[in-house]
């Protein structure tokens, strides 16, 4: 994985010294991509559950039997080995073993990120003290420190999720790259198992100044990069930002979901520019250069599988599209 990031590096350098980067405005997107496995090999946690008990059972019933008929045939024939597990029980013993692994898995997922929350309550109740503010509202409960329900763990690539995408939901990765505005090439990318974009950005904005030695003026996103820390992050590393709001699901809701200052000042921002808006070249940037890489390059599934090896094949898609903008006569 670290020759294949050197190698899209080496690349990305190539390009900018051949003029094609300007880094004046960068474009941030996530597009989602098939995992080298099925949707239909994936169990929730629920499902888990139960068929941890189903399959328990089964075994359990089938050695008692067999316990008794090897006791009986060494009664009249003599003590000798009979005792190997059919092919059939073994099966379902390993089937029994990753259902245990992955219920396991969620359950560990589970309660870090209930840890997770809990230390984020508890800071921003220190700082609420600190501040002198009263308390509002009700306590909340505590976090559940037990998975969902409906959580699910695939056994062919346990990594990868289910996502939801425009056309229905698949197996697969968050594929994410940051793409400058001059002749679309990608200079920063990365990729993620989770539906969210939102912890996505600050990475990308940071792996462009580590790649190029230089930050881009501006950076425009999607309303699923939105959120105060990162217009904060943005501000802090002197971006020019230019991230959609989105609507609110309901009129009545639109003035409460707009009282965070860095929120509402880019809606006013956006809403002020109207058309003329830097975030209209987001869509320009960034989603042809998808579009290459799936309907052009036909590129729609990972080959291997773990996140580990998929970030590198992401890194080689990458790095081959900014090849061919290299090779591209001028």
């Amino acid at each position: 994985m670290s020759a294949l990031a050197g190698l899209f590096v080496q690349v990305l350098q190539l390009a900018a010294q051949a003029g094609l980067v300007k880094l004046g405005h960068v474009a941030l997107d996530g597009t989602k991509i098939k995992a080298n496995a099925s949707k239909h090999k994936a169990m929730s946690y629920n499902r888990m559950k139960k068929r941890e008990a189903e399959l328990q059972a089964e075994v359990d019933r089938w050695l008692k039997a067999a316990e008794a008929a090897d006791a009986e045939e060494d009664r009249l024939y003599g003590d000798k080995r009979g005792d190997e597990l059919p092919a059939w029980v073994a099966d379902k013993q390993k089937r029994l073993e990753k259902i245990r692994q992955a219920k396991a898995e969620l359950e560990a997922e589970a309660k870090a990120a209930a840890e997770a929350e809990q230390r984020r309550r508890d800071q921003a109740e220190a700082e609420r003290l600190a501040q002198g503010r009263k308390k509002s509202g009700k306590t909340p409960a505590p976090p559940k420190t037990e998975p969902d329900g409906k959580a699910q763990r695939n056994f062919t690539d346990p990594q990868s999720r289910i996502l939801k995408t425009k056309d229905g939901y698949i197996q697969g990765y968050n594929a994410q790259a940051a793409v400058d505005g001059a002749v679309q090439i990608i200079v920063a990318h990365g990729l993620t198992a989770s539906m969210s974009d939102q912890d996505q950005l600050v990475p990308l904005v940071d792996d462009i100044e580590d790649n190029l030695g230089d930050k881009p003026k501006e950076a425009s996103a999607d309303t699923g990069y939105l959120s105060e820390t990162n217009l904060a992050a943005l501000d802090d590393r002197e971006i020019a930002a230019y991230i959609a709001v989105g609507r609110a699901k309901h009129p009545a809701k639109a003035k409460r979901e707009t009282t965070q200052p860095l929120t509402k000042a880019m809606r006013d921002k956006l809403k002020r520019a109207g058309h003329r808006s830097r975030y209209r070249l987001r869509k320009q940037i960034v989603e042809p250069v998808f579009g290459q890489i799936k309907q052009a390059r036909g590129f729609r599934q990972f080959l291997l599988r773990g996140i580990e090896n998929v970030s590198a094949e992401w890194a080689i898609v990458c790095t081959a599209h900014n090849l061919t903008k290299l090779a591209r006569p001028a």
